[in-house]
């Protein structure tokens, strides 16, 4: 008798870098739970370097951000999906499944978008939602005298179960796994051709980017007497990662360090031996992720950048300010390799783009407690 075809089944990705990597341990799980199936992701087209060789997936479709949900549907109807699995909580992620054609979809219910769904998935069981806090919440709370800071949430309110609870509908095992990304030797010699980097040195990466908005940043001038601190002691050189759209503050950061590096070295030794390099917005995705294997430690914000490392195995120290890392911290919830400061304030966190009161989230976590922190990740590697 002829045997039955495997399923293929197509996984509509989220559309952020750093929701994109704590997915990561929900497609492994479900590799494991249908080793057979073709599994393909559809993601969107910035994040199409984020997948190469990720052994959870057969197959990566993207989409432009200029590509009409009709096209996307019918490209995907043509590759005759068995089951379709919408990561995303949105009503577009869920259309795109049933423009598809795909007999069984499978997604969170939420009323807009249930009729689209074959299969809807309650709310997992201790879910705590990011709720945006009100100015006037903000300085309730600060009023409240003595005040304080909030609980840290149970490891299992992480945000990698909220994937991980949408593949054990489809039978995966829901217990967590490391976010895991796959970067070949091949990428990294690459890389380290192109900016000649000698990788015997001590390469730590620093990242004052993010996204999101200003109140996720550590402010600017914190970020360069830490980095100019930390390489007097580690005798250390430096990365700078950041967006295209912020290369003036990281060039700023770089020429800080730089002149910093001159007086400590002797201008001839950094001519000679480059301490700093900015690579705001000089790297494709692929070539981000290469550069931060190759970095020791990585200071950052909370960001996409931060999750990538995490994957790739890189110790993170990450200032946090109006976001939780018990919610979306680096890696595995617990894992000792990555350090997450707060300031400890009643009003953190908000969860808001920018602070409307005083910023104290962020400028309470003092420069010495970061330097600490950076040194003290190396030192047990």
């Amino acid at each position: 008798m002829p045997s039955t075809p495997p399923q293929r089944i197509l996984v509509r990705g989220v559309n952020w870098l750093g929701d994109a990597v704590m997915s990561t341990p929900a497609l492994q799980r479900l590799r494991e739970a249908r080793p057979e199936a073709r599994i393909t992701l559809l993601t969107p087209e910035k994040l199409k370097g984020l997948w190469g060789g990720h052994p959870a997936i057969d197959a990566v479709l993207t989409f432009s951000g200029t590509e009409s949900i009709w096209s996307v549907g019918r490209r995907l109807r043509a590759e005759k999906f068995d089951l379709g699995l919408a990561l995303p909580n949105s009503p577009r992620s869920a259309l795109e499944l049933w423009l598809a054609g795909i007999p069984q979809r499978i997604g969170y219910a939420r009323p807009w978008r249930n009729w689209l769904l074959t299969q809807r998935v309650a709310p997992r069981p201790g879910m705590i939602s990011m709720h945006k806090r009100s100015a006037a919440e903000i300085k309730n709370l600060i009023r409240q005298a003595p005040a304080p800071a909030a609980a840290n949430p149970p490891l299992t309110a992480h945000h990698i179960h909220q994937y991980l609870h949408l593949a054990a509908a489809l039978g995966a095992n829901p217990e967590p796994l490391p976010p895991r990304l796959v970067i070949t030797p091949e990428v990294i010699d690459r890389v380290i051709a192109r900016l000649k980097l000698d990788p015997a040195q001590p390469w730590f990466g620093l990242n004052a980017s993010a996204e999101y908005g200003p109140a996720k940043r550590w402010p600017e001038e914190r970020f360069t007497e830490a980095a100019i601190q930390i390489q007097r002691r580690a005798k250390c050189r430096w990365l700078i990662f950041g967006l295209g759209s912020e290369a003036e503050p990281c060039l700023r950061i770089a020429t800080n360090i730089y002149r910093a590096t001159e007086d400590e070295f002797g201008r001839d030794e950094v001519a000679r031996n480059p301490h700093v390099i900015n690579l705001a917005g000089a790297t494709n995705l692929r070539e981000l992720c290469a550069a931060l294997k190759l970095c020791r430690v990585l200071l950052t914000n909370d960001s996409g950048p931060m999750h990538v490392a995490a994957a790739l195995g890189t110790p993170v120290v990450v200032p946090f300010g109006s976001t939780s890392p018990g919610l979306t911290g680096p890696g595995l919830p617990g894992d000792p390799r990555h350090t997450s400061l707060r300031a400890g304030v009643p009003c953190s966190p908000c969860f808001l783009r920018t602070c409307p009161i005083d910023f104290r989230c962020m400028t309470g976590i003092s420069i010495e407690s970061v330097v600490e922190a950076v040194v003290r990740s190396t030192e047990t590697q």
